[in-house]
């Protein structure tokens, strides 16, 4: 058999190395000849190519519309050699203003939908350029840009477009290539533009005074971004994660609440989005949904999320935002392809190419005007000399027999050149009249000073820079647009709190989970008896639950019947006046379904020599070493093991001077035992008895830490009956022992609410059922004993009552008046026996009624 292969070389390869070099090789083509833009014109080849093949079509956005098969078919056979569909995407893409900040086809018939529907096939449809389009492709006949030969190498196409829009950072790019990809977003025009102008004056400029002009992504389906560290990030680093909301408003529909979707997150289907709520709402895992709809028409997105009667919309969205594409995370890379090579870039970076890009395009239109320019002036000079001369030119053309002859002899006559003697040949008998003479000799001056000025702006930047700068400002007026996507600042992203005054507030929240907080001077005080003011308008079936007084700079412990702990710093509850409702607790932290938020505790350090006590509804008490509690997750952190059916009443700081702990039931046990008696344990652990109840109905209410038994208690009832009493009166037991009476109860105080400590620096504030909140001098509260009911604190109405108990700071701005308060102290109590058939005017009146002053040492 014959040797195939005699006398041919025979090169030995490692399969290793060639299979490297070829995908290597496959690789370089995929990431610059298809799945990146390019960063000087924002264009991937199949754009650019599309562009570039209606430009030959003559398509500009005043000239009628052409079949996308006619396009895409030039695309392919004189540019792109690949699928047909590939190709008919991208053009479908570039028209959909729904994908485009600013598109750059402008299509006739069915190019899609934001619900994902598919456009026509593209015999169907058609197109043409838009105007931003056609200032892309602007100038690309004065050879502004390179030409490079096409893949047959049967014509030229352009390697980058001239581009006067940065449409790079304007409409954004996606690609995935051979390991690395691109995700630039949308951004507004004006706010690049602005940025470009700056950029000009100031060639160092940061991202961060570039942000002064570019807020962030500007999205085309608009939307709302919370938090600017991604921008941030990505404009320094060319990496970032936004977060973007749907936009929404709230409707009312009769006592129900209506959510209304206005915008959609960019990239979102709206048509996944309605099923996907619909689902969850069907299945449960969303409560409080009753109809999704889709309103949308020509106007604008419109999906409508009826509520049921109970449900709040604040609570509803956020769980849609954890649960569907109502919220989306955009992850930025700002990967562009610069000299044939890929690169990440900062914000400035890519302002700086693409206006080294115009200036390059600038001069070298400006070489190509001046080029032309001075071979117009060469003719009119030769056109001159023939006018000027005009007899001997016809009597040497006349005698010449022919035109080479006629040239040769005009040249050596008049030493022009071929051009110049061509276009004396060349020229009409009418250019000989007085008139075009005149007009030969202003065209003439025209281009001199055309010439001269070209001239000036090759050797001039601050010239080059001016053209630009008139250039970018003509696009910013042509193509303005208000931005669409909101911007908010978010808490968890700013670090504000140097920022902020550390000023004393009231937060209060409700028993629907909705928290604000409000200065404490918008309460004024008043004396015992008062009616009130109103703290916060409510719902019918919503009333304020607990509230307490802090600074905006400390720190909130949230601990909740469940037993999770959760932190937040004051400042970042967002402030309202006192008749404003507030906003959902599940918005601030991650509460669980079902969690409710039982004690919210403010503290200005986690100290070690501090403990945190948790007491439960059946009496289970546990302290815990404050400084586990310093690094919280944003789920929390188990701060103490529940046995079924138990949960947390509330929680309390101890430090190294407390003594005793102190605990009270609804009806009227309290007990005081050492604090010593329960040592300190781990998070994740159960405690130990603290009270033992006398009756299976009881429960407990409240608990203290008292430093020394000097100090004095103030127990509250529903009926807003209340009484001073001192610790050393509860005598000390056993823990887990029954304990002693902390109050006299019948129907006319109804069962005990809470106790606090009394300071008399401090005022009390009492909360009632209906959202009344009163303010209490505690001197005006007269002493009684343990075993007593105690005197009207505050005046409820008959479906009302008290819920909640705290102390505030009092009013340094204001004297402390208690003269009335000092003329009751002065009576005897004990007249003022209350009959089952007493008014509640004849309570207003006594303001300082004892209900019962026996004392039955006998229930201890």
């Amino acid at each position: 058999m014959e040797n195939l292969f005699e006398n041919q070389d025979i090169i030995d390869v490692n399969i290793e190395d060639s299979i490297k070099s070829s995908y290597l090789d496959y690789s370089m083509s995929v990431i610059i000849g298809r799945a990146l833009p390019d960063a000087k014109d924002g264009l991937k080849p199949v754009h650019r190519r599309i562009l570039y093949a209606m430009h030959d079509l003559s398509m500009s956005s005043r000239s009628p519309y052409k079949k996308s098969a006619r396009i895409v078919g030039d695309v392919i056979g004189k540019y792109h050699p690949h699928g047909d569909s590939s190709v008919y995407d991208a053009l479908v893409r570039m028209a959909q203003d729904f994908s485009m900040r600013a598109p750059l086809v402008d299509g006739q018939g069915n190019f899609g939908s934001i619900d994902g529907d598919n456009a026509a096939a593209m015999r169907y449809t058609e197109a043409r350029m838009t105007r931003v389009s056609e200032d892309i492709l602007r100038d690309i006949d004065k050879d502004t840009v390179n030409f490079v030969p096409n893949y047959d190498d049967t014509l030229k196409e352009p390697d980058v477009l001239p581009t006067r829009v940065p449409t790079l950072l304007l409409n954004g790019s996606e690609g995935i290539a051979v390991g690395m990809a691109t995700k630039i977003p949308p951004h507004n025009v004006d706010e690049l533009l602005e940025a470009v102008l700056h950029v000009i004056d100031n060639p160092e400029a940061t991202a961060d005074e570039l942000m002064e002009f570019i807020q962030g992504p500007d999205f085309p389906t608009g939307g709302t971004i919370f938090g600017r560290r991604g921008i941030i990030d990505a404009y320094n680093t060319g990496r970032g994660r936004v977060k973007i909301r749907a936009k929404h408003h709230i409707e009312t529909k009769g006592k129900k609440e209506v959510i209304v979707l206005d915008e959609l997150p960019y990239q979102v289907n709206k048509s996944r989005l309605i099923e996907q709520i619909a689902t969850l709402a069907k299945d449960k895992h969303i409560e409080g949904i009753s109809e999704v709809r889709d309103e949308s028409d020509r106007e604008g997105i419109r999906v409508v999320i009826e509520l049921k009667k109970d449900a709040m919309s604040e609570i509803v969205l956020n769980n849609l935002y954890k649960s569907t594409p109502m919220e989306t995370t955009f992850g930025i890379i700002l990967l562009a392809v610069h000299n044939k090579e890929p690169k990440v870039f900062t914000l400035p970076e890519l302002l700086k190419v693409f206006l080294s890009h115009r200036k390059t395009v600038i001069i070298r239109r400006t070489i190509f005007d001046l080029e032309k320019a001075k071979a117009r002036a060469h003719i009119l000079e030769g056109l001159k000399i023939a006018v000027d001369n005009i007899d001997e030119v016809v009597r040497i053309i006349r005698a010449s027999s022919t035109d080479t002859e006629a040239k040769e002899k005009l040249q050596d006559r008049f030493e022009l050149s071929t051009i110049q003697s061509q276009a004396i040949l060349d020229m009409r008998l009418g250019r000989l009249t007085g008139l075009q003479r005149d007009k030969l000799e202003a065209e003439y001056q025209e281009l001199l000073t055309l010439i001269a000025e070209l001239e000036a702006i090759l050797k001039s930047e601050e010239k080059l820079n001016e053209i630009i700068r008139e250039e970018l400002t003509e696009i910013k007026e042509k193509y303005s647009e208000p931005r669409r996507t909101e911007i908010e600042d978010s808490y968890d992203e700013i670090d504000i709190e140097d920022l902020i005054p550390n000023e004393p507030m009231v937060v209060t929240i409700t028993h629907n989970g909705y928290v604000k907080r409000v200065p404490i001077k918008s309460y004024e005080k008043q004396r015992r008896g008062g009616k009130g003011k109103v703290a916060v308008t409510t719902h019918d079936d919503d009333f304020i639950e607990r509230f307490f007084v802090t600074n905006t700079h400390d720190t909130l412990m949230f601990v909740t019947n469940m037993g999770q702990l959760y932190w937040l710093k004051v400042y970042r509850i967002p402030e309202g006046s006192r008749t404003a409702k507030g906003k959902a607790v599940v918005n601030l932290i991650n509460l669980r379904e079902d969690e409710k938020i039982m004690e919210i505790i403010p503290t200005t350090d986690f100290d070690e020599s501090k403990s945190l006590a948790f007491f439960t509804r059946n009496g289970i008490v546990k302290r815990t070493s404050l400084v586990e509690f310093s690094n919280i997750r944003s789920n929390g952190v188990r701060a103490i093991v529940l046995d079924d059916a138990d949960e947390i009443v509330t929680a309390k700081i101890t430090n190294p001077d407390s003594q005793y702990l102190m605990i009270f039931t609804s009806l009227g046990q309290c007990i005081r035992f050492d604090i010593e008696k329960t040592r300190e344990q781990g998070r994740s652990t159960r405690g130990v008895r603290g009270i033992k109840f006398k009756h299976d109905s009881d429960f407990v209410v409240d608990a203290n830490v008292v430093d020394n038994i000097e100090q004095e208690l103030l127990t509250v009832s529903e009926k807003g009956i209340g009484k001073r009493t001192e610790v050393s009166e509860y005598r000390e037991t056993n823990r887990a022992g029954s304990g002693v009476i902390s109050m006299k109860l019948h129907q006319k105080t109804g069962n005990v609410v809470g106790a606090v400590l009394v300071d008399e620096s401090q005022d009390l504030m009492a909360l009632t059922s209906i959202g009344k909140m009163i303010r209490v001098d505690m001197q005006t509260i007269r002493k009684a004993g343990r075993n007593t009911s105690g005197v009207i604190i505050v005046n409820v109405d008959a479906k009302d009552k008290v819920v909640s108990i705290a102390k505030c700071p009092k009013e340094e701005d204001e004297e402390l008046n208690i003269e009335n308060a000092d003329t009751m102290d002065g009576i005897d109590l004990n007249e003022f026996n209350l009959s089952d058939n007493s008014s509640s005017e004849n309570v207003e009146d006594t303001n300082t009624l004892e209900i019962d002053n026996n004392d039955d040492k006998g229930n201890e």
